[in-house]
């Protein structure tokens, strides 16, 4: 596949990261020489300097024998124009990275698909629809569904109560007597493994669990958790992420909204219909004090300062704040959040390339999910006549160790598949796999 990547910055360079590792042919485009070399230094891609709105530099990419478009320079006019000259000029497919959201709405969305572009793609939305599963699932780290539900992977980390703790997974199994649900991988400090049956589990961990709709709750339990209700929640940072996320939040929960631009503060509480915005400066702990830190049972820290949500997300911990999210823009924080405290830490920008990935994964993917500080994707694929996941059972398989069939619909039920299982035509089967093996897996499903 070819793929012209336009925009060398960290949405466009971890796009890139993720695909290089497989046999595609990836140019990228940037008008920074310095961005470019960076890229060069780190990633094999053909980086090309120049203008992505450029016929001249479009056409010396070869864009007429593009596979895929992806524009996400942080201009997103530019990313427009960019998709509508490529589809012109011959690509198959374009992904724009926009961020006014009411490009959003469904009839724009049609006038920008009959220009040529394809699939729009959104940071902020998906980041503040990120926040929205964190804070309805309080006790998870991650939580993503597929097929409606049918079936959940989602993150529990592990403390001292966890009946888990010090077990292996063998150990563990007489608690799963119904096998509706199982433990894919875990993560510990910086290092994701994928579990076996000889995998302990341990203190501080988080586990990543599987499991069908009516499980859910025994998992939680297992595990020594809680759900907890959420009812008041303290966003702080009135950023575009902020905003958005007060408005599908503010008609389900109370919402506080802390602003320390006073010019911000007032046009923000003129589009928000039930938050309470206040204009203070969200690094004074007195004045959050005040305004109720310790009565709110989920604190976001949006801001545009990664140390500031960090910071502000600990002083909430210490407040005996239950959910925690912090949003950072350097990417090498994510890794963090389980070691210092934060039960989550997003980046806009892993969420949004992670999103675009699934455009260039082979075999019939219907989903694709990262986990928040976890080298790995989750990824559903549609099960082909003939594949070779059809052809063994699991165990017999071959499938990567660093890779597994964590779950599989069919006939509208989601179950938990185990190694005397063998998939079949029309399955839609839920893989849990580390970056490095992704490109191993498609094999078997294309």
């Amino acid at each position: 596949m070819k793929i012209i990547i336009t925009g060398g910055g960290a949405v466009g360079y971890h796009i890139a990261k993720m695909m290089a590792s497989e046999a595609h042919d990836i140019y990228l485009i940037d008008e920074n020489k310095d961005r470019l070399n960076y890229v060069q230094s780190h990633l094999d891609v053909f980086a090309i300097h120049g203008d992505g709105k450029s016929i001249s530099v479009l056409k010396e990419a070869k864009i007429e024998q593009c596979d895929l478009l992806i524009a996400v320079t942080a201009n997103e006019e530019t990313n427009l124009l960019v998709s509508i000259l490529a589809k012109k000029f011959g690509a198959k497919r374009t992904i724009a990275r926009i961020n006014n959201l009411e490009l959003q709405q469904q009839s724009n969305i049609e006038i920008f698909e009959s220009l040529g572009i394809d699939t729009i793609i959104s940071p902020v939305q998906l980041a503040a629809e990120e926040i929205i599963r964190l804070v309805d699932n309080s006790v998870f780290t991650d939580d993503h569904e597929f097929e409606d539900g049918k079936l959940t992977v989602f993150g529990i980390s592990i403390d001292d109560s966890s009946p888990l703790k010090n077990k292996t997974i063998s150990e563990s199994a007489y608690l799963n007597p119904d096998l509706s649900f199982k433990p894919i991988a875990l993560h510990r400090k910086e290092e994701t493994i994928i579990v076996n049956s000889e995998t302990t589990i341990k203190e501080d961990d988080i586990v990543y669990f599987i499991s069908n709709e009516e499980a859910i709750d025994s998992v939680i339990n297992i595990c020594g958790k809680e759900c907890f209700e959420i009812r008041n929640i303290m966003i702080l940072g009135g950023s575009s992420i902020g905003v958005l996320a007060a408005q599908l939040l503010e008609n389900q929960y109370k919402v506080t909204l802390i602003e320390k631009d006073r010019e911000l503060a007032e046009e923000i509480a003129g589009k928000l219909k039930n938050t309470l915005v206040l204009n203070i400066d969200g690094r004074d702990v007195s004045a959050i004090e005040e305004e109720g830190l310790a009565d709110m049972d989920a604190f976001i820290a949006v801001t545009g300062d990664s140390e500031s949500n960090i910071m502000s997300s600990l002083v909430a911990k210490n407040h005996n704040v239950k959910k925690t999210i912090a949003r950072v823009e350097n990417i090498d924080y994510i890794h963090l959040s389980q070691n210092i405290g934060i039960d989550t830490l997003i980046n806009k920008k892993i969420i949004a390339a992670s999103n675009i990935f699934k455009y260039v994964r082979k075999g019939d993917v219907t989903a694709i999910a990262n986990l928040h500080g976890v080298d790995a994707e989750i990824i559903e694929f549609v099960v082909k006549p003939n594949s070779k996941v059809t052809k063994k059972r699991i165990r017999d398989l071959k499938f990567p160790k660093t890779a597994n069939i964590s779950g599989v619909v069919r006939n509208n039920v989601g179950f938990i598949p185990f190694g005397g299982f063998q998939l079949e035509a029309g399955d839609r089967a839920v893989v849990f796999s580390l970056t490095e093996s992704i490109h191993k897996i498609e094999k078997f499903f294309a």
